[in-house]
């Protein structure tokens, strides 16, 4: 009896240890990149063996993302963890988005503002990002500040926080343009087809972004469907500055490429250019480049909104990690300690980092796991400034490629003097209805 007591107690101790024994969770993930699925699959294995959870990365065959993701959704091996490319993506999967405000990734991302929100609560983080805004070469800009013919109260960049600063100077060094050895301040602008779209896009977007942030549009809402321009005159304002005090004459910019600004960017013929974290290899590969790495700065794109002081670079993503809130809670947890762990531990910062080539938005790296890149490093600079909000990438929302490219085209029309200004406005608040509707 002793022996049969024992054993059935052995047995219900085992069953019990069992049942109570918290479930450990697994990780599914739906990648979108296919460049990247042998590293993806490296982390998985590296992180199958640091914490014993099994990671299973899916990829989606190119330009196929969204039809995989719906096919999964609808299986058994539905992804925990996948990935919406902004708002408009957001509207399409809110019923499967996990609300991420409590995980620990959402914690260290330096600026919350790029996340992808609803009613208060965070339902994408973005796990890698890009920006943009003026370059300028400190070289000159100190040069100037340095002129005993300077006119301006200024005495370095860092005390240029509004439009009004930036045309003040920008002017000012038009007018001493000999004397600090350049062509113009700004670097061509490029309004030939197809080169527009540093002005009808990435320029648009600031325009664009204060007239949602102000009016407090539901980016995921048809609300986008339609805009007033209401800060075209804003956009006007640099768009002037950039032809006015410029390398060649506003005639001229239908010729010009990308390529030709960053040469002149990069040859020292001026002291600025808009462009992205992405130019510096463009700037650095330009045969005789003069520009030294520790030079290459970044200045927010000031238009004179109210309150821009607070402005900082346009810094944005299509890539945001979500969470399927129709996965277990087990699972969720443990696809929420894999994307942490991913930018958080020696390891897996150093996948991001090395291999995947992330400029990561998370205040958990230090110096020496940061890209050498130095815009890069200006991208980081600027997401990290107290006071600071980063203006999101909205042209994520922009109707069509058709409204980008009339945009261009009015742009050149308008800046060789065959377009007004009231004009582009009609035409851009037109052309993004019609192309909303079809």
């Amino acid at each position: 009896m002793k022996k049969v007591v024992a054993g059935t107690l052995a047995v219900l101790t085992m069953a019990a240890s069992v049942f109570a024994a918290p479930k450990k969770g697994q990780v599914r993930y739906l990648n979108f990149k296919p460049e990247v699925a042998s590293v993806y699959q490296e982390l998985a294995a590296a992180y199958e063996k640091e914490t014993g959870v099994k990671v299973i990365v899916e990829t989606a065959a190119n330009n196929s993302y969204e039809s995989t993701l719906t096919s999964k959704m609808a299986t058994k091996q539905a992804p925990t963890l996948f990935q919406i490319n902004g708002p408009r993506g957001y509207a399409s999967w809110k019923n499967y988005c996990a609300d991420l405000s409590n995980t620990e990734l959402y914690k260290h991302l330096s600026d919350k503002s790029l996340c992808v929100t609803s009613k208060g609560k965070a339902y994408g983080i973005p796990y890698v990002v890009e920006g943009y805004g003026i370059i300028y070469n400190a070289k000159i800009t100190d040069a100037y500040f340095a002129l005993a013919s300077k006119a301006t109260k200024y005495k370095s960049m860092d005390e240029v926080k509004s439009f009004a600063a930036l045309k003040e100077v920008a002017d000012d060094m038009q007018k001493n343009a000999q004397a600090l050895g350049i062509k113009g301040v700004f670097a061509s602008t490029s309004l030939k087809a197809g080169e527009d779209w540093r002005w009808q896009t990435h320029l648009a977007n600031v325009p664009v972004y204060y007239e949602f942030k102000n009016n407090k549009i539901d980016l995921a809402s048809d609300a986008t469907k339609k805009i007033n321009f209401q800060y075209a005159k804003e956009f006007k304002n640099i768009f002037d500055l950039y032809l006015n005090d410029s390398v060649i004459p506003a005639k001229n910019v239908g010729v010009k490429t990308v390529d030709n600004s960053m040469a002149e960017f990069a040859l020292e013929e001026c002291a600025m250019v808009q462009n992205g974290n992405w130019a510096w290899g463009q700037i650095s590969g330009v045969t005789g480049n003069k520009v030294k790495a520790e030079n290459v700065k970044y200045l927010p794109i000031y238009t004179g909104v109210a309150g821009e002081e607070g402005q900082g670079l346009c810094i944005g993503t299509e890539n945001f990690y979500c969470i399927n809130k129709k996965a277990s809670k087990a699972d969720q947890q443990a696809t929420a300690d894999f994307i942490y762990w991913l930018y958080s531990s020696k390891t897996g910062k150093k996948y991001v980092t090395e291999k995947l080539g992330f400029i990561a938005p998370f205040d958990t790296f230090d110096d020496n796991e940061k890209p050498t890149d130095p815009l890069a490093q200006e991208i980081i600079k600027w997401m990290s400034k107290p006071g600071i909000t980063s203006v999101a990438w909205n042209f994520t929302l922009f109707p069509s490629q058709t409204f980008k490219d009339n945009f261009g085209a009015s742009l050149l029309r308008y800046a060789q003097g065959s377009k007004t200004w009231d004009d582009v406005k009609a035409s851009v608040v037109k052309d993004w209805a019609t192309e909303s509707d079809m």
